[in-house]
């Protein structure tokens, strides 16, 4: 974990409106630095931040599933979950927005806190 990763993970998502400020895409490099193992995949053509996460058995995933969920209750924004025996996929993306907010990246470097 990095200095910088833990500085996502100290922050907190902001109530994201449809005139938030997507992320600059000359922004992306550096935040994605800050959260190794995530990486930008465009579905419907917006950008999402996702990640696979695997587990010894399909109870652990399970658990890490449930956790990310009271993460994105908290935090007041959610993913979508892939939950399969021993792996756990995350997608993070600002859904009024139709992209990448800093909301995604601060709630990607707390859910890899989580694991």
């Amino acid at each position: 974990m990095t200095d910088q990763s833990r500085l996502l993970q100290n922050q907190h998502c902001v109530a994201c409106n449809k005139d938030a400020p997507m992320v600059k895409d000359e922004e992306i490099p550096g935040l994605l630095a800050q959260i190794p193992g995530w990486s930008i995949v465009t579905k419907n053509a917006i950008n999402r931040l996702e990640r696979v996460y695997t587990f010894n058995n399909f109870v652990d995933a399970l658990a890490f599933t449930n956790r990310v969920g009271a993460l994105a209750e908290a935090q007041g924004h959610h993913p979508d979950l892939l939950t399969e025996w021993g792996r756990v996929t995350v997608t993070w993306w600002s859904h009024k927005i139709k992209g990448l907010h800093n909301n995604d990246f601060i709630v990607a470097a707390k859910t890899d806190q989580l694991y």
